[in-house]
């Protein structure tokens, strides 16, 4: 008898119906290998090196700079106009020798001449807004930006300086060596912005029923540039949607403004008894004890009665900031001012909120509330919240944030009623701006160059403290199950990533070069790692990953190979085909069921298989102990080969075929009734596990998943094999939405039918 290798069985395979099994790279266009997602980052990746190793972690010879500010503020109420002097130290902690600095100077993106109102096209509308129409061709450009007095060495002697547009260059009358300190004063002033025109991130509202301005104020001085391993001097224009990158440094800020202002900012503050009256203080000392709800130190009473008073005096508030990165205040005589403790294992933090009458009842019922469960969530995910205070300040039509305090957007109609969609908002929008606090401010990445490390990472914070919150205070969220998230839920990035392919740019883009900001940088990124926690790796695995890139990371500059670099090195996940797919293209997912092919134990060879023996003079008896399988209903399936209970649909094997097997074999081969290949393709770019659902006929389901790793040799289609003693009767791919799939027609077999409009439209109109 010749004895036939075990490869002959691999020769009588299943797939589409063929005899040989083909190599799953064949007839691949050339260059395949080069475009599949499970190829290596190598390429797009930055060579580890001493200041950023292989493993995602600061390396031994990592250095950033440090530039320390001393300030004089002073706002100019009844003008809008703020006047300051700085003294900035930089330590230069690089090995370069650097012959000349760079600053921002962002309020020039609002001087009459700027560049930033020319870089995007215009085109003439058929109708138009009255206020817009005129701030567009009626108004005159406000006379914003920085007018610069000085800039002076420390010995008071003039340095050459020049501007262009918001980057202001210092050049150095002796290189500043490495290990070297170099101090300097800028004076400087300039208008400041009604934000709720000009939508700047720093300004004042105006409230015409009283006559006074709320002020939230940043970007407000001259600010060093960061310097790095990465690019030197990152000294890219702000144009309006790259937000900042700077340095890490300790502040002394003493600011002065009309003495019946109310007011707080980035810091502690150093002379509390000079600017509080004795209840105030009084009132301090007990929210410093106050754990479960917050204590007001300014009441709306006494807002509504400063609102009148317009004083002609000045009082100066003085605080110091420890290794932060920016700063920022608010100032009014109309703020209402509450605050909490929030325990910090064995510190404690004030959550503290600000904001006008008109933000009542809803910001005294949930801002400071919010502030505090998102300093624990967030702390509880990543590090200790590090600082002694975290501010929410109410402001129209904003969400902008800054070490240690932020302006949010909410406000209640004027009788004080308010729909769930302001309620959610103003809840989710201070979460999300306290929550930057930890990311960018303490993880401190490069939001002009990567908007998606801050933005996609704290929305995705967001999305879990959010639903959190909703566990927390299920008062808050009565009528919905669970918070109403606007991002994080892989359902809602759908409608994006199946859009318009020539308007969607790759996660990876400059915020400046990509044309829906909010579902690239917010939305896309922040989805997809909810999905890498919840259906990749796992909550186990991510949650240790993740914290850990934010430990390895705090106060120190990462980059996304920083980032992607960690989250592998922590998990032994290899997760380049996710990083490739989500974040470098803007391929979507979509995986269906193709087909599903039925099988039935045959009694022999099937025709094709005697077709290919006989070709080749092998018989029966030439063959090792084999299973034959034939399709039902195909050329294939030959009913003369099958044996009497065939109805039964248990094909019994030939005799000298089950002697070659033990009894054990024997059961186990007559024991599955069916035999099932089901045939999935992924006409989307991102491969994705396999999420399946059968269901029997008994009315049974499993439920298993294949890892994303089924499409690594075919990027196509892929099959796999039940065998079970129940009647598959369903298959559904990805049965709880849990991987953005753009199209659910497809997922299922038998397919669904999809009602047409109109049955829709018909449907409705009965259920009215």
């Amino acid at each position: 008898m010749k004895i036939i290798s075990f490869g002959l069985a691999a020769m009588f395979s299943l797939h589409g119906g063929t005899l040989l099994a083909q190599d799953s790279n064949e007839n691949r266009e050339p260059g395949h290998y080069n475009q599949n997602k499970f190829k290596q980052l190598y390429e797009e990746f930055a060579t580890p090196n001493t200041y950023r190793s292989a493993s995602g972690a600061p390396g031994p010879d990592y250095y950033q700079q440090q530039a320390d500010y001393v300030m004089d503020i002073e706002l100019d109420d009844k003008n809008a106009r703020i006047h300051g002097e700085e003294t900035i130290t930089y330590t230069n902690n690089s090995p370069d020798v650097l012959e000349y600095l760079w600053l921002q100077v962002d309020q020039n993106v609002r001087t009459k001449d700027t560049k930033s109102a020319l870089r995007n096209e215009t085109k003439i509308a058929q109708a138009e807004r009255v206020e817009d129409f005129v701030k567009k061709y009626v108004s005159e450009p406000f006379d914003g930006g920085f007018n610069i007095e000085f800039v002076k060495d420390a010995n008071g002697r003039p340095l050459p300086y020049t501007i262009n547009q918001t980057m202001l260059r210092i050049d150095l009358p002796q290189p500043l060596k490495s290990k070297e300190q170099i101090s300097f004063s800028i004076k400087w002033n300039y208008n400041i912005p009604d934000h709720t025109v000009n939508r700047s991130r720093s300004g004042y509202e105006y409230f015409p029923k009283d006559g006074n301005r709320a002020y939230v104020i940043a970007q407000f001085f001259p600010r060093m540039a960061v310097y790095s391993d990465v690019e030197g001097w990152q000294n890219h224009q702000f144009w309006g949607n790259g937000e900042f990158a700077l340095p890490f440094g300790d502040y002394e800020v003493n600011i002065t403004v009309p003495a019946d202002h109310v007011l707080d900012a980035t810091g502690t503050l150093q002379n509390r008894k000079e600017v509080f009256s004795r209840e105030m203080m009084k009132r301090y000392d007990q929210a410093k004890k106050s754990y479960d709800k917050p204590v007001v130190i300014v009441t709306q009473e006494e807002a509504e009665a400063a609102e009148k008073g317009f004083s002609e005096k000045k009082k100066t508030w003085r605080f110091k900031a420890k290794n932060v990165r920016d700063y920022g205040f608010a100032t009014s005589r109309k703020f209402i001012w509450d605050m909490q403790a929030v325990k910090m294992n064995n510190r404690d933090v004030m959550a503290v909120s600000l904001y006008p009458k008109e933000g009542n009842p809803l910001w005294e019922e949930y801002s400071t509330k919010a502030v505090a469960h998102t300093l624990k969530s967030y702390s509880d995910h990543t590090f200790d919240y590090p600082y002694p205070k975290a501010i929410s300040v109410h402001a129209k039509n904003q969400g902008m944030e800054y070490p240690m305090i932020c302006w949010n957007y909410g406000r209640p109609n004027t009788d004080g009623s308010y729909s769930d969609k302001v309620k959610f908002g103003m809840i989710s929008v201070i979460i999300h701006e306290v929550g930057h606090n930890f990311f960018p401010m303490i993880v401190n990445s490069d939001e002009r160059q990567w908007g998606w490390m801050d933005e996609g990472l704290d929305t995705f914070m967001q999305y879990m403290a959010e639903q959190e919150f909703g566990e927390r205070y299920p008062e808050a969220i009565v009528g919905h199950d669970t918070y109403p998230s606007k991002r994080g839920a892989p359902h809602k990035v759908v409608p994006y990533m199946a859009g318009d392919q020539s308007t969607l740019a790759p996660i990876m883009s400059n915020p400046e070069n990509v044309y829906q900001l909010g579902p690239n940088a917010y939305g896309k990124p922040a989805t997809a790692l909810n999905i890498l926690r919840e259906t990749i790796m796992g909550r186990e695995l991510f949650d240790h990953a993740f914290k850990t890139y934010a430990q390895r990371w705090k106060f120190k500059h990462p980059t996304p190979e920083d980032f992607f670099r960690t989250m592998e090195d922590a998990s032994a996940v290899d997760l380049d085909w996710y990083w490739r797919s989500w974040f470098y293209t803007t391929d979507y997912v979509d995986i269906g069921v193709k087909g599903m092919k039925k099988y039935f134990v045959n009694n022999g060879p099937t025709k094709k298989m005697r077709e290919y023996m006989a070709e080749r003079n092998i018989t029966e008896a030439d063959l090792l102990p084999l299973v034959f399988l034939a399709e039902e209903d195909s050329d294939d399936f030959d009913k003369d080969l099958m044996g009497k209970e065939a109805s039964q649909n248990s094909m019994p094997l030939k005799e000298f075929l089950m002697d070659k097997m033990s009894a054990e074999e024997r059961d186990l081969v007559n024991k599955p009734k069916y035999f099932y290949e089901i045939t999935f393709d992924k006409p989307g770019g991102i491969p994705m596990p396999l999420i399946v659902e059968y269901t029997y006929a008994d009315g049974s389901k499993e439920n298993i998943t294949y890892p994303a790793e089924i499409w690594r040799k075919n990027d196509d289609e892929v099959s796999r094999v039940i065998a079970s003693e129940k009647e598959l009767v369903g298959v559904v791919v990805d049965p709880k939405m849990e991987t953005a799939d753009i199209d659910l027609t497809n997922n299922s077999w038998p397919q669904k039918e999809e009602k047409s409009d109109f049955d829709k439209f018909k449907e409705n109109i009965k259920g009215k």
